[in-house]
This record gives structure tokens, sequence and C-alpha cells, in this order.
């Protein structure tokens, strides 16, 4: 996959519009650009207020000064979310995706679940999530980031949980937060004290003691960003330029903007690019351009109906489409050989049988390429059923034409054939065995990769809710973490069991494959003798 050739747009194009009746869908033309991305992606998006010059900082990540546009006016520029995919500049191999959102806020749209639903997709399809904001982290500046607050609502995890409240899994899938905060006048001080950036945004969300409503209203959009995203960090920019040049900011050359305004943002974009990883689903499972497509489709869909988008359901549907493609394209790897091979007559069956062996080990590997969550084999045994099919066919046309042409060998050379055709067929069965235990692998350390993270992260938040004096609170998140741990050592344990299963499966479809070749080579000794029979009396000429 990281081979794949990298895509690079002009300019921006837009992801998610909005209909007339205020619905929103994905665009075909973008669909199409995204189905072209084999490449894993770097999905950074950027949300906040309308007029805050969130797309300024998006240009900039794409290396341009143009290209999303910027609106100095009060009415949003930014409709819907517009995305630009270009190569990344640090990690080979990987396309950088850049989302833009519709100002949230805007006083022409006067619907907030119109934003709700922005906020969400953002947070949904990036794997670093910006919120732009102006002025300073004051507490209006946290209660404006409200719409954390209604992710509970908006996202859900597990689709069994019906209306339980499975937030706590979401620092495990979430991205990492930056808040930029532009136009920032005030000296950075705690206590009298100088206070870096992080240190800055962490002073803003401490938590208040207390149990009063007042207190919790003001906790709760700050427990949010602490509980939900893996990592936080903040970047505080100056005043770019005069007042009377913000409005052509693109157009204006450095020497024209703040020396301090540029340090600033190139701080961030190289920030960006280091520390933004890239986009994973449920389980860790690396997104492409293309599954980033079927992902938007399936989220944007799945709000437009008026319905919940779910994590599980959404990684199941991926897995659908992609394990479909899957089989086909390992399918088309093994039928374009064994055309070329039939080029090639006559030969000997041991030839074709290595041919067969090869041909079956690299459609494997290019299905497992593509394929996840293929939890009980189902798409592999259709990649074997279709494949041997397709075998059998090109087999037996390959085998009458070779033993006509060689006046047919005696019995005991079909006995040493069909023993090479079962070794054959043995040693493609353990590569395949090995395919899939090294997939399984590699699925099982994601998995806990992911659960290690987010430990980590809980475990940071419940030292520093500790230290600031919030006892009760460490314990509840302490009896999170032992709940938390359980159910990551129970997935793990069940994905253990079903990578077993899967295993006994193939195994078993492998011994009934053995049982019908020797059948099927039964009949076919007898076809070969009645057909060595009319050629012996000049019926039957090659």
């Amino acid at each position: 996959v990281n081979m794949a050739k990298p895509l690079s747009m002009d300019k921006p194009e837009c992801l998610i519009d909005t209909e007339s009746g205020g619905k929103l869908y994905v665009k075909e033309s973008a669909l199409q650009i995204l189905q072209k991305i084999e490449q894993p992606v770097v999905v950074v998006a950027v949300v906040g207020l309308y007029r805050t010059g969130k797309s300024y900082l998006m240009n900039r990540l794409a290396g341009q000064q143009t290209g999303f546009a910027l609106g100095s006016t009060i009415e949003s520029k930014t409709k819907g979310i517009w995305m630009w995919c270009v190569p990344h500049p640090t990690k080979a191999g990987t396309t950088l995706v850049l989302l833009d959102t519709e100002g949230l806020g805007d006083v022409d749209k006067g619907d907030s679940k119109h934003d709700s639903n922005i906020f969400c997709l953002a947070v949904l399809l990036s794997s670093t999530l910006v919120y732009n904001s102006r002025g300073t982290i004051d507490n209006r500046a946290v209660e404006e980031l409200q719409y954390v607050t209604e992710l509970t609502e908006c996202i859900k995890v597990k689709s069994s949980n019906n209306d339980a409240d499975d937030s706590g899994e979401f620092v495990k899938f979430f991205p990492s937060f930056i808040w930029a905060v532009r136009d920032f006048t005030l000296e950075r001080k705690i206590d009298g004290n100088d206070a870096t950036e992080d240190e800055y945004l962490e002073f803003a969300l401490k938590l208040k003691p207390g149990t009063s409503k007042k207190v919790m209203e003001y906790n709760l959009p700050r427990e949010c960003i602490q509980n939900y995203f893996p990592s936080r960090k903040c970047f505080t920019f100056p005043f770019p330029t005069a007042p009377e040049n913000v409005s052509h900011l693109e157009k204006l050359d450095s020497s024209d903007i703040s020396s301090d305004f540029l340090e600033v943002t190139e701080n961030f974009c190289k920030y960006a690019f280091e520390k933004s990883e890239v986009k994973k689903l449920k389980d860790g499972i690396t997104v492409s351009g293309r599954v980033l497509g079927h992902l938007a489709k399936n989220y944007v869909d799945t709000i437009s109906s008026g319905v919940v988008p779910c994590l599980e359901n959404a990684v199941i549907a991926m897995a659908k489409i992609e394990n479909e493609a899957a089989v086909k394209d390992g399918l088309e790897i093994y039928q374009s050989g064994m055309e070329k091979l039939k080029d090639t007559f006559p030969l000997e069956l041991k030839d074709v049988s290595s041919e067969h062996q090869h041909l079956s080990s690299t459609a494997t590997q290019t299905f497992m390429k593509r394929s996840f969550r293929d939890n009980d084999g189902g798409y592999l045994k259709t990649l074997e059923v279709s494949r041997n099919s397709s075998h059998i066919s090109s087999f037996k046309e390959t085998e009458k034409a070779v033993l006509l042409e060689q006046e047919i060998k005696v019995k005991e050379e079909k006995q040493r054939q069909l023993e090479e055709k079962m070794e054959a067929e043995r040693k493609s069965n353990e590569e395949r065995m090995r395919q899939m235990k090294e997939k399984m692998d590699e699925e099982i350390k994601l998995q806990r990769e992911e659960a290690e993270r987010a430990m980590e992260s809980k475990l940071r938040e419940q030292a520093a809710l500790l230290e600031k004096g919030f006892k009760e609170k460490a314990d509840r998140m302490k009896e999170e973490m032992e709940e938390f741990k359980r159910q990551n050592a129970e997935a793990e344990s069940n994905r253990a069991r079903e990578f077993a299963e899967m295993l006994e499966n193939s195994n078993r479809r492998h011994e009934e494959s053995m049982a019908v070749m020797m059948q099927q080579h039964r009949e076919q000794m007898e076809a070969i003798q009645q057909t060595n029979s009319r050629s012996s009396d000049g019926c039957c000429v090659l």
C-alpha cells in the first residue's frame, strides 16, 4: 500500500455539501478522487467559529498561499466540508488530507444541529482536529466549544449499547486535539509567572472542585476535552498584520506579515506534520484514501437519515466493501496468471502445479493486503473456492492437452503427478496459513497498542486529577480503568479465539479440497483411459 503512487490536487474540492433542504451529502467528484488514493492518509481537519481565519492555516499546511477560501466579511465563506489531498511533506508513502469545515455559529444559518453535524463529521474523519478561535481561552471560549459536550449524543462506539454511554472509549478512536488561538494579545502568565502555550491551555481547562450545578456546567466541556482526545496542544498566534490588511492576508508578502505570527505558523505546521498520525479505524486498522471516501459516505448517509453514526457499524460496512474488492483483486491475479500459462503449452503437469502454487500464494497475498476484519475467514474461503474452480477448469484442459500430446502416461506416472499436485496444494495451504497467522498477529498487536495508548491517556488524566485534588473523580477513573482493562482483555481473548477458529476452518477446507481433488483425479484417470483407447484407433488427433 505504501508504494502506491501519490495523488496531489491543484486546489481544494468540496467533499460534503448541503442540499437546498439542509440535508448533507457527499460529492461524487470528491469520492472519485479519494478512490484513487491507495496510500494511508493523515487527515487534519479544522473547525471553529466563522470568520476566525481557519482557511489560512489549512492553506499553509498545503504549502500554498491560496486555495481554501478566506472570508473577511460576516458571512461564512466555506460551506460544508472541503478537502485538499497533497503528498505528505515528511511521511513518505502517505497522503495528507486537509479538511476545511464550514464556520460554526453563522448567524445566517441559525441551525445549531447543522453545526453539530459538521463538528461531529470533522471528529469522525480526522486523525488531528484543529479548533480555531480568536482572542483568549477564557470561559466564554470554552463554552463556545459546546459541540464537544454533545458528542455523546452524536456518536456511538458500539451498536449493541443502545442508549448506554460508551464515551469512555472515545479516547481510543478520537483525533489528537490542537487549539489554535488567533489574534492573541495577552501575556501568557499564570499567577504572575510566564507560561508556555500548553501550560496556558491546561490552566484554562482546569476543573473547579464541587458538585453544584454551576460547577458541573463549568467542568463538563473541560472534562470532555480531557477525556475524549488522546492528546492536546495549544498555539497562540499574535495579530498577523495591520487591521486594514487582514482581509487580503493570503496576498501579502511575508515582509508585510508579523515575524512572530510567521514563526508561530511555522511551528504549528511543523507540529502538525510530525505529530499527526495516520487515520485509523477501530482495532487499529489503517485508513487509505479509498476507505476514507467510503467512511465519509457512510457517516453522512447515516446522519442524513436521522440515525446516530456508530463506529463499529462503519467498520463492518468498510470491511464488507474492502473484503469483496480484495477477493476480486486476488482472483484477477490468479486468473490472469493461468491465462498466460496456457500460451506456453504443452507443459509437464508438475510445471502447471508449481505455477498454480505460486499464483495461489500471490493471490492470497493480494487479498491480505486489502482485507480486514475477515474474522470467520468467509471472504478468504470465497477466494479459495473461486480460485480452485478456475484452477480445475484450466487444469483439466491442460492435462488433456498434455496427455494427448505425449500419448498418455502410465498409471504409475499419474500417481506420481497426483502426489506432486497434492504436495503443491499442501505447500500452498502452509503458505496461506502462514500469511493468515501474520495477519492475525498484526491485528492483535494493533488492537493491543490501541488499548495501551488509551490506557496511557487515562492514566495521565487520573494523575492530573489526583495532583489537582480531585480524589473522588480519580477514584472513579480508576474503576473505569479496571473495567477498561477487563474489556480489553476480553476483546483480545475473543479475537484470539476467532482467529483460532478461522485457522481450524481453513485447515478443514484444505482437507475437503484434497479429498475432492483425489476423487476428481480418479474420474480423470477413467476419462484419460477412454481417450487413449480412442486415440489408438486413430479417431483423436491433437
